[in-house]
């Protein structure tokens, strides 16, 4: 039998715990006989949650953690004094190799401070970015950075771009990765000093296929599989992602409750418009992986239910299982030799 993929909860984190993450886990292990989960936090509040479900428990361990930190802390104040905290003992879980990920719908601030700070980054790592896919006409893209560097530099995007690459090819599945810059037009004379000053580096970098601008109207479509900017753009392009898909979906069916014969045509259709929607909720791909550190650190979303926290896990296991640190130092030392 294949051993286990440990991953380290922050059972704490978000606004929905410990409810949904302890459901999330639980929901995952029964999915997958892969995977082994640390439900780091309270212990009574923890297990109280679990005594609800059936599960293999041999697959769920509780890690107690006696403190909680808030997402109006500041992060590298809270990391520091916190250290009987859900969210930091989680991440000690992967810094001495207990677990091989975290996952955490807490602090953003907190998790992308600790995760640099205690897992530490993969040696040649200039600035670890934040990867979420997103959803497209085609399947989905990989959408970094997205929140965690905002100053970026050229060379910075040029690593975002390789390691993205790696995470398309091997997590995904899709060969030879399709890898776009964001910029206002599809010329290569177009945009700000970052993007004219990245676009050359791109275009003659030799281990990823680099297709060009791309436009946020052309993101949808699918035209790339890996999807480059720095994290101020990258953030509004996930929210934007968010706030219209939220509000299609809430006008389609509103539209389909006008008159008799809506309902009807709803009625009949519903189960193909389902489908479809599902396809376009964040929740059904998990968090997004803090790529380039020395162990799997994933942020999901704030708000999330157990859903994005099960994703969250079982995204866990493929990046484990393919050996997707090792493949982007790889290709970081290629690039500094």
């Amino acid at each position: 039998m294949a051993e286990l993929v440990k991953v380290a909860v922050d059972a704490m984190g978000g606004d929905n715990a410990p409810v949904e993450i302890v459901k999330g886990a639980v929901e995952a292990v029964n999915e997958s006989s892969h995977v082994k989960v640390f439900l780091v936090g309270g212990e009574e509040v923890v297990n109280t949650e679990l005594a609800k479900y059936t599960y293999n428990k041999e697959q769920i361990e509780v890690v107690n953690a006696s403190e909680v930190i808030a997402t109006a802390e500041p992060p590298v104040m809270a990391i520091r004094k916190k250290k009987d905290s859900s969210l930091v003992k989680a991440l000690y879980l992967v810094k001495d190799g207990t677990c091989d990920a975290y996952v955490s719908a807490g602090s953003t601030g907190a998790t992308l401070v600790g995760g640099q700070l205690i897992v530490g980054r993969i040696r040649g790592v200039e600035r670890p970015p934040l990867a979420p896919l997103i959803p497209t006409e085609k399947g989905c893209a990989l959408l970094i950075d997205c929140g965690a560097n905002v100053d970026a530099r050229s060379s910075h995007l040029v690593q975002f771009a390789k390691m993205g690459s790696v995470y398309m090819e091997h997590v995904m599945g899709i060969k030879n990765p399709k890898v776009a810059l964001v910029n206002i037009g599809a010329e290569e004379d177009k945009g700000n000093a970052l993007v004219k000053e990245t676009y050359p580096l791109l275009k003659n970098c030799p281990d990823i296929n680099f297709v060009g601008n791309i436009e946020a109207r052309d993101i949808p479509a699918g035209n790339a599989d890996v999807i480059v900017c720095e994290a101020f753009v990258g953030n509004v392009i996930l929210k934007m992602y968010e706030g219209v898909g939220g509000t299609l979906i809430k006008k389609v069916k509103a539209g389909m409750m006008t008159s008799l014969r809506s309902k009807i045509g709803a009625f009949l259709v519903k189960p193909a418009l389902k489908e479809t929607l599902k396809a376009f909720d964040l929740e059904q791909y998990g968090g997004a992986p803090m790529l380039g550190l020395n162990g799997l650190v994933v942020k999901t979303h704030g708000s999330s239910k157990a859903v994005e926290i099960k994703n969250s896990i079982l995204q866990c296991i493929t990046f484990t299982e393919q050996s997707i640190n090792e493949k982007i130092k790889e290709k970081i030392t290629m690039e500094e030799s």
